[in-house]
């Protein structure tokens, strides 16, 4: 444990986690003769506390230190084996070594001393299985048809690997037993050198298998992208000829169709096809690692997986290329068509405008015909009534003049029924602009 300061400086709470990062993992100390079984088994996160359980009663069975309750990698000695688990992002592996001499590499191996229904109990579905038996370097060395028995007389792919300090065979096919095969010659490797070869050689296999994981889903969407590109091919090439509204919102319709059945092809493939790129550059990590030189005649390792993994690794590429390209299409397309259907309804918008302007001014011009009516009526009758009231006091004996009274009377009433109605509008008006 570290002080909280170091010179007087506070530590970051992660310096010490992040320092000894470098060092989480180790490679084994294997010394030849070894035998060893690898199990990379696919498993969700929500499964590690379970195999946390697991391994902790399998030490509890070999009386052996459990791993802490925080533990995502573990290795130790069981007695007649070793253990090394490891966790990772998406699966876990358990690697079994048994250090004793052999007849045969793959006649008995490092899996069967663990207990049968202890392995039957571990979560998850098994991705790889892999032996891997290494010769000591006083052990006769075999001839390649000797060493094609080892591998069912399949077709063996081998080189030198360390700097010539081991040669490594397999024929990268899984055999009768549900395990592949690596068969290790020492040569003048050491204990930590062993134990980094083994890890390489099963890391190559387990990532192999892991990137083809994206294969089927490119295979899968291949034909859908096809498809959905000639679609998207046809709706542009209509774009051009819709020459109204409706078409226009179909069209869009269809886009948006196209853009989401795109979306759920991509949110089910994206994080395996970014998974497989990391898979394939760790391949070719573990592979420059091994540092191969060619035995005489036969096909070494990396050439092997170039020529049939990296066929299946530019198809995933170009799949998910073709899927983020399709995208960026799609988007154009629909903005295109967007940028259609606003510069159509700003057209209606500015007709319905014109319409309702003109439906205006003919309302102005009714209503001011319409005062002028009222003018006309209204002065007529109390042109009328002014009649009858001079009428009244001639009856009466007053000496008036009807006609000429009626006759003034004429501009006086009309001047005034205006200037009221004139007066009546203003105050509707201002009525309205303070209820608004």
């Amino acid at each position: 444990m570290l002080p909280d300061a170091t010179v007087g400086i506070p530590h970051h709470p992660l310096r010490t986690q992040l320092a000894n990062e470098v060092h989480a993992r180790p490679y084994e100390l294997l010394t030849a003769p070894v035998q060893a079984s690898h199990l990379a088994i696919l498993s969700d996160e929500s499964l590690l506390s379970s195999e946390r359980t697991m391994i902790s009663a399998l030490c509890e069975r070999f009386d052996v230190a459990p791993p802490t309750a925080s533990a995502r990698h573990y290795s130790a000695d069981m007695g007649i084996f070793r253990l090394k688990w490891e966790r990772h992002t998406e699966f876990s592996t358990y690697t079994f070594f048994h250090a004793a001499p052999f007849k045969q590499p793959f006649q008995s191996t490092a899996i069967e001393l663990i207990p049968k229904e202890w392995l039957k109990d571990l979560p998850g579905e098994l991705l790889a299985a892999i032996h891997v038996a290494l010769i000591p370097r006083d052990y006769p060395k075999s001839d390649i048809e000797e060493l094609a028995t080892h591998f069912a007389s399949n077709t063996v792919t081998g080189s030198q690997v360390a700097g010539g300090a081991a040669e490594v065979w397999t024929d990268f096919h899984i055999h009768a037993d549900g395990f592949s095969r690596f068969l290790v010659q020492d040569n003048t490797l050491r204990s930590r050198q062993a134990g980094r070869l083994i890890q390489r050689l099963c890391e190559v296999e387990q990532y192999r298998i892991l990137a083809l994981l994206a294969f089927p889903l490119a295979q899968r969407y291949g034909q859908t992208l096809t498809r959905l590109d000639q679609a998207l091919n046809n709706l542009t090439g209509k774009i051009v000829d819709i020459d109204n509204l409706q078409d226009e919102h179909q069209a869009l319709e269809a886009l948006t169709g196209l853009a989401a059945e795109l979306e759920q092809i991509s949110s089910s493939t994206s994080y395996r096809f970014s998974a497989a790129a990391a898979y394939y550059d760790i391949i070719h990590q573990r592979l420059d690692d091994l540092r191969e030189e060619r035995i005489q005649g036969v096909q070494m390792l990396h050439e092997f997986m170039e020529r049939r993994l990296a066929p299946a690794m530019h198809t995933c590429q170009s799949v998910n290329q073709r899927i983020q390209t399709l995208a960026k299409r799609i988007t154009r397309a629909s903005n295109l068509l967007r940028t259609r259907v606003d510069v159509s309804m700003e057209g209606q918008t500015k007709d319905l405008l014109k319409s309702m302007d003109r439906r205006a001014h003919l309302q102005l011009r009714m209503q001011e015909t319409v005062e002028g009516l009222s003018v006309v009526v209204l002065s007529y009758y109390l042109l009328g009534l002014t009649g009858y009231g001079l009428k009244a006091l001639k009856s009466a004996g007053v000496g008036v003049n009807v006609e000429l009274g009626t006759g003034i009377a004429i501009p006086i009433i009309i001047t005034v029924v205006f200037f009221a109605v004139r007066r009546l509008k203003r105050l509707a008006g201002h009525g309205k602009e303070e209820a608004s």
